[in-house]
Formats: structure tokens, C-alpha cells, sequence
């Protein structure tokens, strides 16, 4: 996982559509590393919002197992997150084709600052899930 995080830092300003693929693979890879390690199944086709709504459930990071509000606002806040880092990796990455456009007019890409932001979320999260599972998952 080290790997994939200096791989998206190194990408921000010279690869923006890479460095995002790789900040949404590093989620990825945490979230499927930490399922592992609770035992908790997956399917090979879910997405990243679906992996990550499995680890939050299996480490109680979900905003429902919580009755402070500050708590859930910021759970609620890394799921919307993820959705959104997955969302951003699926329209302006590297990872899809480009859609054929009877338009002149190319799509949007993203500038480093996007990437520093995908990258910085990622590294955030990641972070986050992997020292919480480090406390919680292992008990």
C-alpha cells in the first residue's frame, strides 16, 4: 500500500488523471486489505462506495452505530468522500476511455490542484481506516 500512496503523490502535478486513478486504487486496496483481515466477504465487482460501507460497518465507522452528532457528521462526511473520490476516478481519471463525441469539443481534465485534492482525500481515509483497524479490527 505504501507503493500505491508514493505512486499518487508522485502523480499529482505531473499525471493529474493518473494520480487520481491511484489515490481511488489506494481505497480500494485498504478496504479489500482490511475486509480480509475481519473476515468479512465481498463481491469481485463491488464498487468502491459498496467496500467501503463493509469496512465502516465491520470497524462501527458507520454514522448509524453512532449518537453524537459531531461523530456521524464526520463519518457521514469520509462516505460522501468515497463516493465522491470514486465518482471523480470513474469521470475525469485515466482509467475509462474517452467517450466518442460527435461535439468538437474535448472533456474536461483535471488540473493537479484536482489531483492534490483526490490524493490528499485518499491518503486521509486510508489513514484513518487503517489505524482504526490497527485499534478496533484486531480485537
Amino acid at each position: 500500500m505504501h507503493a500505491v500512496w508514493t505512486k499518487a503523490l508522485a502523480r499529482r502535478t505531473s499525471d493529474p488523471e493518473g494520480a487520481i486513478t491511484v489515490a481511488r486504487t489506494l481505497v480500494e486496496a485498504v478496504c479489500k486489505h482490511i475486509l480480509n483481515g475481519l473476515g468479512i466477504s465481498y463481491g469481485p465487482k463491488d464498487d468502491l462506495p459498496k467496500l467501503y460501507g463493509l469496512v465502516a460497518g465491520g470497524l462501527k465507522l458507520a454514522p448509524d452505530q453512532h449518537r453524537d452528532v459531531p461523530i456521524k457528521a464526520i463519518l457521514g462526511g469520509a462516505m460522501s468522500l468515497v463516493n465522491g473520490l470514486g465518482t471523480l476516478r470513474n469521470r475525469f481519471s485515466d482509467a475509462h476511455a474517452d467517450e466518442p463525441s460527435t461535439e468538437e469539443r474535448s472533456r474536461v481534465r483535471p488540473s493537479p490542484r484536482h489531483a492534490s485534492l483526490a490524493v490528499n482525500v485518499a491518503g486521509a481515509v486510508a489513514t484513518f481506516l487503517v489505524e482504526t483497524y490497527q485499534v478496533r479490527g484486531k480485537v
